[in-house]
């Protein structure tokens, strides 16, 4: 069964109710021992990179969440923050974060930019697949998907990079490293896609 993981961050009811409207079975973890068990694990997120990584810690799901995702190799995805959590750190805040994909989350930073965006990154973009998944089966690149966040996730390994998105520079709007997935746009706001690439996700051969 698909697990949420209820730590404090992340519009946990909106992905649910895709998955009621997909009837595809789903579960709210709201304490580490609801992990157990689970067949695929989303992280959602919203807000700033320390806040969102002191929740997880201090919620107790930490531990839990390395032994199934890293010794058990369960899918997991995360979701904008949610996917930048799953870098060593950020240029946002101090703390380490989960290291489970090499890299840093950086600042979109304009003054280095040609193209000076208005930063946040708030919006409908496009994405270009650069690496093949099943997660982006049937997803229309042109349409993309529904984005907002100041940062983005510099992998260590291009390799790691799923999509990219241009946004005054090309970024990574996705990543994957083995079992682990990560999206930095908002597929419970981006209708068609979005709800498609969630289905993905739950269909994804472990």
């Amino acid at each position: 069964m698909i697990t949420i993981i209820n730590y404090g961050s992340g519009n946990i009811n909106a992905i649910g109710n895709i998955y009621n409207r997909l009837n595809i079975p789903f579960k709210i973890a709201n304490c580490p021992q609801d992990v157990i068990g689970a067949e695929k694990i989303i992280l959602p997120g919203v807000g700033a990179f320390d806040e969102t990584i002191s929740k997880l810690d201090s919620s107790g799901f930490r531990s839990v969440l390395d032994k199934e995702v890293l010794e058990k190799k369960i899918p997991v995805i995360g979701v904008c923050v949610g996917m930048q959590i799953l870098a060593e750190g950020s240029e946002e805040g101090k703390l380490p974060g989960l290291g489970w994909v090499k890299g840093i989350v950086k600042k979109i930073d304009v003054n280095i930019l040609e193209l000076k965006p208005k930063i946040p990154h708030l919006g409908w973009n496009s994405v270009k697949v650069s690496k093949q998944s099943e997660l982006f089966n049937s997803i229309d690149e042109e349409m993309g998907f529904y984005f907002l966040h100041s940062y983005y996730f510099e992998c260590d390994n291009p390799g790691d990079i799923m999509s990219t998105t241009f946004y005054g520079k090309e970024f990574a709007s996705s990543v994957n490293h083995d079992n682990i997935y990560g999206v930095q746009f908002h597929p419970e706001k981006s209708h068609h896609n979005g709800v498609q690439l969630l289905k993905n996700f739950a269909n994804l051969n472990a």
